[in-house]
């Protein structure tokens, strides 16, 4: 296995873990109770969603440097954090850099979200979103080989980004539909127990 072929997998491992970070988080979002719905365990996706991000710090991170170690590219670090101006595909690789730059982002600031108050921290938590778009794009454009070949929507590993990319935007219409059901059903619940109210002071 080459060093291309090593960041490669890393950074589809990334893919996966962004993937599953994001669905996890529009659980929490929408209040998602796994022991009193499926798969009825007590299952705390808080920490899962924590967990799943610091993994995935270390694999975006882990993604590019890998590349220092190619014999086929010569890539400086100037390259990696500025890939404007790295020696193949810079578009591409800065797509995945500014991703790279607002995981880091959003995960420093969920440590200090106390200090910054709930609605500024929701904030800057809400670029993980952008986030994972660039990650996406990234894994779509670019090259495994950093040679600029033409883009095989076919090829097994783009199935694999496009599918991920696929299983989020699913899991988003989800749990947006979960939530407005949730939202009509606590309306009612609460309009019932009014007029349950009201019927009783009528009654003394």
């Amino acid at each position: 296995m080459t060093a291309l072929d090593f960041s490669a997998d890393v950074g589809l491992l990334a893919v996966f873990l962004s993937t599953a970070n994001i669905c996890l988080g529009l659980l929490i979002a929408v209040r998602y109770s796994p022991s009193r719905l499926w798969p009825h365990r007590r299952i705390n996706i808080f920490a899962v969603h924590n967990w799943t991000a610091y993994v995935l710090l270390a694999s975006v991170l882990t993604h590019p440097v890998i590349l220092l170690f190619s014999t086929q590219t010569h890539w400086r670090l100037l390259d990696l954090a500025l890939p404007i101006w790295s020696p193949v595909q810079p578009i591409e690789n800065t797509v995945g850099a500014v991703s790279v730059y607002l995981i880091v982002v959003v995960i420093l600031t969920s440590y200090f979200r106390l200090r910054l108050g709930r609605s500024r921290w929701k904030l800057f938590h809400y670029l993980v979103y952008v986030a994972a778009i660039c990650t996406f794009i990234h894994g779509i454009l670019a090259d495994t080989d950093l040679k600029g070949h033409p883009i095989d929507p076919l090829d097994g590993e783009k199935l694999f980004v496009e599918l991920c990319f696929l299983v989020v935007v699913l899991t988003a219409v989800w749990a947006w539909r979960y939530r407005l059901r949730k939202d009509r059903e606590e309306r009612a619940l609460k309009i019932g127990r009014y007029r349950g109210f009201e019927d009783a002071n009528a009654s003394d």
